[in-house]
């Protein structure tokens, strides 16, 4: 591997994992301003994770959604991979909608509604990425079993409150 090659896939996956982490980040700033009060007053579930669980999840699942989206980058490049990552963006996007409609505005009910669309999103980019490179494509299987979880516990909470 060329010296320009190196540098050129350290700085694509930095970029990756910086977009990643942005969107981890302001999620995570929106969740923590309902997490601590309105989010303590909902009935939830018996099978709700306590709140500590969710932070290394996510951290876990933002770290592989970077590795994936890279992976599939370095592999096919922006136009070839185009439809793919377009919808790794789309879903990032989503991702980051349910934690303001959820957490920030404290819509419960819109929140369900769109997490069902981030999932689809996600199954529909787990399946892309698979297609072009199957370790991106398992990278993204934790990430959509978590999604589909939360879309149950979601159910749950619009139901109980």
């Amino acid at each position: 591997m060329s010296d320009s090659t190196r540098k050129r896939d350290t700085i694509g996956f930095a970029a990756f994992l910086a977009l990643c982490l942005a969107v981890s980040a302001v999620g995570s700033a929106v969740t923590s301003s309902s997490v601590g009060t309105w989010y303590q007053t909902l009935a939830k579930p018996a099978f709700n994770p306590p709140n500590w669980i969710f932070a290394p999840v996510w951290t876990a699942l933002y770290f592989m959604m970077a590795v994936a989206g890279w992976r599939v980058w370095r592999r096919d490049g922006l136009r070839q991979a185009r439809w793919a990552l377009s919808l790794f963006v789309l879903q990032l996007a989503l991702n980051l909608s349910w934690s303001i409609l959820f957490f920030g505005l404290r819509s419960i009910g819109a929140a369900l509604i769109e997490i069902a669309l981030l999932l689809l999103a996600i199954l529909a980019t787990t399946v892309l990425f698979w297609q072009r490179d199957r370790l991106a494509g398992m990278l993204f299987i934790p990430y959509a079993g978590w999604v589909a979880f939360a879309t149950v516990l979601n159910g749950a909470l619009w139901r109980l409150n």
